[in-house]
């Protein structure tokens, strides 16, 4: 398979949007965060809100963020909720600046 650019496919405007959106409420719920050599993971309580706002997170970054691979796995008897996001070379640097604390 071809090595995708780490690059986001959204124009400013959109980025802004999704920045105050979907990508706040992830940095906002998150309980744990654990950076990877090539990318982080993210734990989160399991509630059918924070499922639902993952799922949709996913499905807006596969979009945008090609080269993004994502990774949901929910723990048995209402364990936490974990995403991780992983790619080539560079992720890890374009997931810290978008995910990042200073966000």
């Amino acid at each position: 398979m071809t090595e995708l650019p780490v690059a986001c496919g959204l124009t400013e405007p959109e980025l802004a949007e999704r920045r105050a959106g979907v990508l706040a409420d992830v940095r906002r719920s998150a309980r744990e965060t654990g950076w990877l050599a090539d990318g982080v993971r993210l734990r989160f309580t399991a509630t059918p809100e924070s499922l639902a706002m993952l799922t949709t997170f996913v499905d807006l970054e596969r979009r945008c963020c090609a080269f993004l691979r994502f990774q949901l796995t929910v723990e048995p008897g209402g364990g936490p909720v974990w995403l991780e996001l992983t790619g080539p070379p560079g992720a890890r640097e374009f997931l810290l600046a978008e995910l990042g604390p200073h966000r």
